[in-house]
């Protein structure tokens, strides 16, 4: 078969061998939908694949977006990528299967026509110059740094050390890698005229640093002292925790638990189970080719280049995908684990997601954040919880009775999509009102979020039924009540607790608050404007109160 990439997709029933013609709807990033013919053959799953069940297509010679929300599944991609492993850019074979990724070292230096179109020396493990670049003489070679950023690489050697001065790494995405003319090995023998082939290490720093914006350098490769330059290993390489621990409640498949290496070859099977595919998160990506996986424990980040920007989505695509879809599984042992539910509220959603925080000077940043919802709570984690302990110490807990969303849709720009996707929940708490802005990846990912946040905002009201806070009303204590069904109610905290005021929603002519400690309720009733001093801040109780509302117009049908 044929093709740089292969999508195998499971049926639903089972077809004898043979070609077959499949028309598919596809859909772009743009949302621009057509109607393809693929050619295909059916064969024997088990020669195709280990996790499918029964006979399967293997679609090849796509561009292969689009068809994944489709058909619902890919169970295996396989595509040669780029990883980002110890600030060198390495050639790995990705597969994508079912619940793992699996990622194989690839060969220095494979043939051209297997490079998926990526720029030699993209790959970390190649250490030799490519055809034609005069690997065996001295090269001149003119670097034009970018206005931010510096020339890119980092050398070793020099007079001290009995070595000539060498490149020993070239940093991703500055001006060294973009020019592509440089190599890991490279002897520098000159800098901008300055020789530096007897020069300390110190001196050609100093070169190196006073070369100004654009630099010509004049370099030669150094076959015999690539020894000295370790080639990385996935396995050992590259780190990866935080997966889900063994127990008898959690997934047996083979490729759950910790990522496993195979004999010898270097190759490292990264379960999927709740880690999180995003895009722009923690590395620029202007040309839109870069994926980022970050571990369950948020300590790792994974990144890969595609080649263009359609085989990105495509494998941004199949990743989110699969990931998601073990995100019911995730719910049932996350359930079982707590025993039903933390303190009998069972979960109802977890994913990761993306967080705007405020840096020093104003700036912001997007950091991973991982967000679960219960039947009555909001809660944030910067790791998954898979124990107990952990699931009781979340880095912030929101009552969703107080909590409102209060934006979902576009916000601003973002590389890969043209505009981030938001949504922002305020709090009413003590403190005031704490709000919070996060970005997902995907327009159904923001779909689901605000569905959970609603609906779970309106069920935690009805679950609830009423809430109830001690006050001062005209010099006297008094209590207020709110009902979900029956509405407000103002009684004396003493002398049998006598009702003072009780007033249905829709009697409700006005309600305000200062933001500090009164809450100002007016019914239209001869007593006037109620002014409530509830000795705190009132923000918990203008936000459940606007959660009452919303709960009870909702399932009246009066708002959509």
């Amino acid at each position: 078969m044929s093709g740089q990439d292969s999508l195998l997709l499971k049926l639903n029933k089972e077809l004898e061998p043979g070609e077959y013609s499949i028309f598919l709807k596809l859909t772009d990033s743009q949302g621009k939908a057509q109607m393809t013919e693929v050619k295909a053959q059916v064969c024997d799953c088990e020669g195709a694949t280990k996790n499918c069940e029964r006979r399967a297509f293997i679609a090849t010679g796509l561009g292969v977006p689009a068809i994944l929300g489709i058909l619902g599944g890919i169970l295996a991609l396989l595509t040669l990528l780029l990883l980002l492993l110890r600030e060198r850019w390495v050639r790995v074979a990705a597969e994508l299967s079912g619940e793992a990724l699996s990622l194989t070292a690839e060969p220095p230096e494979p043939p051209a026509e297997q490079l998926n179109g990526l720029p030699n020396g993209g790959g970390g493990g190649a250490a030799e110059p490519a055809a034609g670049s005069g690997g065996g003489g001295v090269r001149r070679v003119r670097v034009v740094k970018a206005e931010a950023g510096g020339l890119g690489i980092s050398i070793k050697g020099g007079r001290e050390n009995r070595m000539p001065v060498l490149i020993s790494r070239i940093f991703p995405g500055l001006a060294a890698e973009r020019s592509g003319e440089l190599r890991l090995g490279d002897a520098i023998l000159a800098v901008n005229g300055v020789d530096l082939r007897d020069a300390t290490h110190d001196q050609a720093v100093q070169a190196l640093k006073r070369a100004g914006r654009e630099v010509v350098l004049e370099v030669k490769f150094m076959r015999e002292v690539t020894p000295y330059i370790k080639k990385p290993s996935l396995v050992s390489d590259l780190p990866w925790e935080g997966a889900a621990p063994q127990s008898p409640s959690l997934s047996g498949s083979e490729d759950s638990g910790s990522p496993k290496h195979h004999g010898a070859r270097d190759r490292k099977v990264i379960p999927l189970k709740m880690c999180f595919a995003a895009r722009n998160l923690s590395m620029p990506d202007l040309e839109n080719r870069l994926i980022e996986l970050h571990s369950p424990d948020s300590r790792n980040t994974l990144i890969l280049r595609c080649k263009d920007t359609a085989t990105a989505h495509s494998w941004f695509t199949a990743l989110h995908a699969n990931i998601t879809a073990l995100l019911p599984q995730v719910l049932a042992e996350l359930n079982a684990t707590l025993g039903g539910g933390a303190g009998g509220r069972e979960v109802k959603h977890i994913a990761w997601l993306a967080e705007q925080a405020r840096l020093d000077g104003g700036r912001q940043q997007w950091r991973p954040v991982l967000m679960a919802v219960t039947e009555k709570d909001l809660l944030l984690y910067d790791a998954m919880p898979w124990t107990r302990d952990a699931w009781a110490s979340p880095c912030h807990s929101y009552p969703l009775v107080a909590t409102r969303l209060v934006h979902s849709g576009s916000g601003r720009r973002s590389p890969s999509l043209g505009s981030d996707l938001t949504f922002a929940t305020r709090t009413g708490s003590r403190q005031g009102i704490e709000m919070h802005v996060f970005r997902v990846e995907t327009h159904r990912d923001l779909s689901c979020w605000t569905r959970v946040l609603v609906q779970g905002c309106h069920a935690a009201a009805e679950l609830i039924k009423e809430v109830s806070v001690g006050c001062t009303l005209g010099g006297q204590e008094v209590k207020l009540c709110i009902h979900y069904e029956g509405g407000f109610t103002v009684c004396r905290e003493e002398g049998g607790g006598s009702v003072l005021f009780r007033y249905p929603y829709e009697k409700l002519k006005m309600s305000a608050d200062d933001g500090i400690r009164t809450l100002y309720l007016d019914f239209g009733g001869p007593e006037g404007e109620l002014a409530l001093d509830l000795h705190s801040c009132p923000k918990p109780i203008v936000f459940i109160l606007h959660t009452f509302l919303s709960a009870k117009v909702t399932r009246m049908g009066l708002l959509v």
